[in-house]
């Protein structure tokens, strides 16, 4: 798994265009304010230890958030940042999944959609905490 987290004083995003023909149609736009934004990047491994990967993945969203006072995140499916990626319905569900737990945990979360290629304006605090990269 890897992630790549920003604190972002604003995000927005609209969904593009299918990148996976089976997605469903989901071309809504979205913006949150104070948010963690998390690109999510779903490995072949990451199937080995499911559990281990999801409370790591929601573990890093909470301690980033802690550090700037905010309860509220987007999860972006982001299949670049290394060159094997996990099955499609993988990476949707972990992240599903993910959303879920930060949720019941009094968390307001987003996703972008699932399968769509998205244009979006990303707005990073200055300071260096801002920008978090993390594998596992």
């Amino acid at each position: 798994m890897k992630l790549l987290l920003f604190y972002s004083p604003e995000f927005w995003f609209r969904a593009h265009s299918k990148a996976l023909p089976e997605a469903p149609d989901d071309f809504r736009e979205g913006r949150r304010e104070s948010c963690i934004v998390v690109f999510v990047h779903a490995e072949p491994r990451d199937a080995e230890d499911r559990s281990g990967v999801l409370t790591k993945t929601v573990k890093n969203v909470k301690w980033l958030a802690g550090k700037f006072g905010t309860r509220s995140a987007v999860l972006h499916f982001f299949s670049h940042l290394g060159s094997e990626n996990a099955p499609p319905e993988f990476a949707r569900d972990l992240v599903a999944d993910a959303r879920a737990r930060l949720e019941s945990v009094g968390f307001e979360v987003e996703t972008t959609p699932y399968g769509h290629f998205c244009e979006f304006r990303l707005g990073v605090s200055g300071e260096s905490l801002a920008k978090v990269f993390k594998e596992f």
